[in-house]
């Protein structure tokens, strides 16, 4: 079953966010607090903004709050209405296909959909209304 969570972007305070969060609702980051420095390709970010956070996810019940900081310096700019994506979590690769191609029809994508670093295939895009979408496959062999 295809589930949705929100993602949230901050302005160099996803991790001071999310204790918050934490301290309401309980529960454990998933796989802890991953930084922008743990990137391949981002060793050329000062230090300052290799400290920040590249992704964080906290349980609350059977859904996550998920999160990271936006790179100023890489043109990454936080406006209200880009600080929220829609991220949706397909039961197959062909689902996280046919999402993706169907909603970033007309669209913008910003991360092409294929296999990351971290195990998962993902792709992330702004439809053709502005709403930001995150497409994220886990196989759950690897979970």
């Amino acid at each position: 079953m295809t589930k949705l969570n929100p993602y949230l972007n901050f302005d160099g305070t996803c991790e001071e966010a999310f204790l918050f969060y934490q301290s309401v609702f309980g529960g454990e980051f998933m796989g802890g607090i991953f930084r922008m420095g743990d990137a391949p390709g981002m060793e050329h970010l000062s230090d300052k903004d290799k400290n920040k956070v590249m992704h964080m996810a906290l349980p609350v019940g059977t859904d996550l709050i998920m999160g990271s900081d936006i790179l100023p310096d890489i043109g990454h700019i936080l406006n209200v209405g880009n600080n929220n994506l829609i991220s949706i979590f397909p039961d197959s690769r062909e689902g996280a296909e046919r999402i993706f191609n169907g909603l970033s029809a007309g669209g913008k994508i910003i991360v092409p959909l294929q296999d990351q670093f971290w195990g998962d295939y993902y792709g992330n895009f702004i439809d053709k209304y502005g709403v930001s979408w995150m497409i994220n496959f886990t196989n759950p062999k690897d979970v």
